[in-house]
């Protein structure tokens, strides 16, 4: 049964502090990269590599040579061990950008006792957790605002360690209005609990030369489910605005309704632009989205994995 931390005037500052508790990271983010990198190595037994012949470093396969083929692709040392020509085939690593933008705003410092995590720290394992799949994947992987696109092994922790000097990703509740090229893709990691029409505009913004996204909304169960009776005082994180409520689980029954409206119409937004909406909950594993978004975006590329043993 899920509890109600209902917030008299005496414990209004303290519930604040926690907030900004879980919003102070510099000290978790070792733990929460070693939890990332973790699904990472989860992700990696069921994504495969391209195997499309190209451009790229990691061999592939040997092959017949074919007449009227260069003579310059012939693999002269493995042709020496047989009576006939071979071409070293090599796959296919046209890195493209990955952008990742996690949000970090107030509201994402919420858990509820039937969590497994707040909803900032969740978000972040799965986008440091994404980051390493999609380096690993031969993409390049960005922050928005914070880092330029990369193909570093160690993206998880160059990732952590801007995270963690950015102090405006605080109060950043939407991602920046930048138009990302038309090859580029981007994942949003936020509760998006924001107005329609502002999450809209940066989507628009962001998706008007032609990139691909995926938004992936990080849900507490308690927000999902309202599962509260009797007398209750919420307060907005964001606003510090409070409402005093006297009959808890009649007003559920309205607050579910519009849930459920503001999620169709942020997944009709998403679907406009041609882009994608999952949504996880912090009572699940990190794993079960970050196998669904690399998927979308392998998939997007061309080159869907397979997924044995992926533990989704």
């Amino acid at each position: 049964m899920a509890k109600l931390d209902v917030l008299g005037p005496d414990r209004r500052v303290a519930g604040r502090e926690a907030v900004d508790s879980a919003l102070s990271l510099a000290d978790r983010l070792p733990r929460l990269v070693l939890e990332a990198r973790r699904v990472a190595a989860t992700l990696q037994h069921g994504i495969h590599g391209r195997r499309r012949a190209g451009p790229g470093e990691s061999f592939w396969q040997f092959r017949p040579f074919v007449a009227g083929e260069s003579a310059h692709r012939v693999d002269w040392r493995r042709s020496a061990r047989d009576d006939r020509l071979y071409v070293r085939e090599r796959e296919w690593e046209a890195s493209q950008s990955v952008w990742l933008w996690i949000d970090r705003s107030a509201s994402m410092g919420f858990a509820s006792s039937l969590a497994h995590a707040p909803k900032v720290e969740r978000a972040l394992v799965l986008g440091l957790s994404l980051a390493q799949g999609f380096v690993e994947a031969g993409e390049r992987v960005g922050h928005l605002d914070l880092t330029p696109p990369r193909a570093s092994r160690r993206i998880a922790e160059r990732l952590a360690e801007a995270i963690a000097g950015d102090r405006e990703g605080l109060v950043n509740d939407l991602p920046p209005q930048a138009p990302l090229g038309p090859t580029d893709e981007a994942v949003i990691i936020s509760d998006f609990l924001s107005p329609i029409p502002g999450i809209a505009a940066a989507i628009q913004a962001l998706s008007s030369r032609g990139a691909r996204g995926h938004l992936v909304m990080i849900v507490d169960p308690v927000e999902e489910t309202f599962p509260f009776q009797g007398q209750a005082l919420l307060e907005d994180l964001e606003d510090g605005i409070q409402l005093r409520i006297g009959d808890a689980g009649a007003w559920g029954e309205d607050y579910r309704a519009r849930i459920a409206r503001h999620r169709a119409e942020l997944d009709e937004v998403a679907r406009r632009r041609g882009w994608t909406l999952t949504i996880h909950r912090t009572d699940r594993p990190a794993t079960e989205p970050a196998l669904r978004v690399i998927t979308l975006v392998t998939q997007a590329r061309g080159t869907a994995p397979s997924l044995s043993g992926a533990g989704a």
